[in-house]
């Protein structure tokens, strides 16, 4: 075994999400050392959605030192930062910020995706996803460039300013933050002839390297503003949906790991690049040899909290689970519009059933979700993605050991709960293999697995009607593709 793989090495995962900055410390046998988190604010004027690029290295830094205090430097053996996707902004050359970051949901970009897809249509059907969406980074690039005036400006993805900071110079980006600029991930180059035709002049991108590649070690300034030990490692990290996936060790093909925040993320691990032509399911380069598949809904546990705000969970949850309802409600977290597993700008919200009650809405809502986590994995099989693998479930959802378990009664497969499953705890275990531990290695000596639940055969008999009532409506509106549905039939049916 790797001496990075025991008690003595200490790993260090740096998250910057859209509310904190977030470090921990994460030994090579998976036990917490520490952790700590400072708070990021940003600016939301109607699509726009911005962020003081200076603050996430002073939070990062902040939480760095405080993370830190007690570790003696000697076991500090790496570090690695993830951060949220389709995050960019422009900088000088000197890696100082010329414009806000503009956020991973910034749409302020819509009127050049057409600009992108006409520039780049062959590109981004090679590489399965078909068409840029309007909140990806290469449309927010090509804005920025109309909207400011910085002739010697580079562009930099929300980790990137992390990593410059951090060696005290620029380094490569990772492919997992440049797929949504465009990155070529099969051929491993920017498609320089479709960017130029799109308006992105030469020198502007960053070079680019896989994740898990030591970019670097770190400086003398930044070991005096974050308290890391000058001359620690730095790994290519991924995006955050990537570094959870790794945090919960969803690594082998067919494993998929499944977050339950404000709304749902699939991600997976394949041998080979899944291609999509409906452009929901797209794919990140791994470390190594894997690929990355997986999609992001409009839907998840946003459509409890936007439902129910301050209501007490554990009660409404005690209340569900007694009624017994199999009423299913449609969980959009917003007014309309799905991005996962089906592309439809015009759906809305809808209740199969009538429940009665809050409890009994409160369960629709619950068992939506689950329904929906369910058509992801059959649209990923659809696909031909290796989808039959160990599943996880990390996120705020998997708190609530209710809709766990109705989960893994609706999907009729076993689901486990990792212990410590975080973006940051990801880019920890990614760390790791800065001391020569392999990825997966280094995942299984990491991530630590807290509960496996099985399904009851009879629940899952007595709520496989109410996923296909659901699939059968989402058809029927003109939503999903029929074939889908079809095939989601044909696996509800074996």
């Amino acid at each position: 075994m790797s001496d990075a793989l025991t008690a003595d090495a200490v790993h260090l995962g740096l998250d910057l999400g859209t509310q904190s900055a977030r470090a921990v410390a994460v030994d090579g046998t998976g036990r917490l050392v520490a952790a700590a988190s400072r708070p990021l604010t940003g600016r939301r004027d109607g699509a726009r959605h911005e962020q003081d690029p200076e603050q996430w290295w002073e939070a990062l830094a902040a939480a760095c030192r405080e993370a830190l205090a007690g570790i003696a430097p000697e076991r500090i053996s790496g570090l690695a930062v993830d951060a949220t996707s389709g995050t960019v902004l422009l900088a000088d050359r000197s890696g100082r910020p010329l414009t806000p970051g503009l956020m991973y949901d910034d749409g302020r970009a819509r009127a050049y995706t057409a600009r992108a897809d006409e520039a780049g249509a062959a590109v981004w059907r090679a590489l399965g996803y078909g068409r840029m969406q309007p909140s990806w980074a290469l449309p927010k690039l090509l804005w920025l460039l109309d909207n400011t005036d910085f002739p010697d400006a580079r562009l930099l993805h929300q980790a990137d300013l992390i990593t410059w900071r951090l060696a005290g110079h620029q380094v490569p980006a990772d492919a997992s933050h440049a797929l949504k600029t465009g990155y070529h991930l099969v051929e491993e180059r920017w498609p320089d002839t479709e960017l130029a035709r799109a308006g992105v002049p030469a020198g502007l991108l960053p070079d680019v390297v896989r994740p898990g590649t030591v970019l670097g070690t770190v400086c003398a300034g930044a070991a005096a503003a974050t308290g890391i030990p000058a001359g620690t490692p730095i790994v290519a990290g991924t995006t955050d949906g990537c570094a959870a996936q790794i945090g919960a060790g969803a690594l082998t093909p067919g494993a998929w790991n499944s977050v339950l925040g404000t709304t749902l993320v699939l991600k997976g691990a394949s041998r080979h690049l899944v291609q999509d032509p409906g452009g929901v399911v797209y794919c990140h380069r791994g470390p190594g040899d894997l690929w990355l598949p997986g999609g992001a809904s409009s839907s998840g546990a946003g459509a409890v909290a936007r439902r129910f705000p301050g209501a007490d969970l554990d009660a409404l949850t005690a209340a569900a689970a007694a009624t017994g309802s199999t009423a299913v409600a449609y969980p959009l977290t917003g007014a309309s519009g799905e991005r996962f597993p089906f592309r439809a700008p015009d759906a809305t919200p809808f209740v199969l059933g009538e429940p009665a009650g809050d409890a009994e809405e409160f369960h629709a809502l619950l068992l939506g979700v689950a329904c929906l986590e369910r058509l992801c994995l059959d649209h990923l099989d659809h696909l031909g993605a290796p989808a039959d693998g160990p599943l996880t479930l990390t996120g705020g959802g998997a708190r609530n050991p209710y809709w766990c378990r109705l989960r893994a009664d609706v999907l009729g497969r076993p689901v486990s709960l990792p212990e410590h499953a975080e973006s940051a705890t990801g880019m920890a275990v990614l760390a790791a293999t800065a001391s020569g531990a392999g990825l997966e290695e280094a995942a299984a000596a990491m991530v630590r697995v807290r509960e496996t639940l099985h399904p009851d055969p009879a629940r899952t008999a007595r709520l496989l009607p109410a996923y296909l009532d659901f699939t059968d409506e989402l058809t029927r509106r003109g939503w999903l593709d029929p074939a889908v549905a079809a095939h989601a039939r044909r696996k509800a049916e074996q």
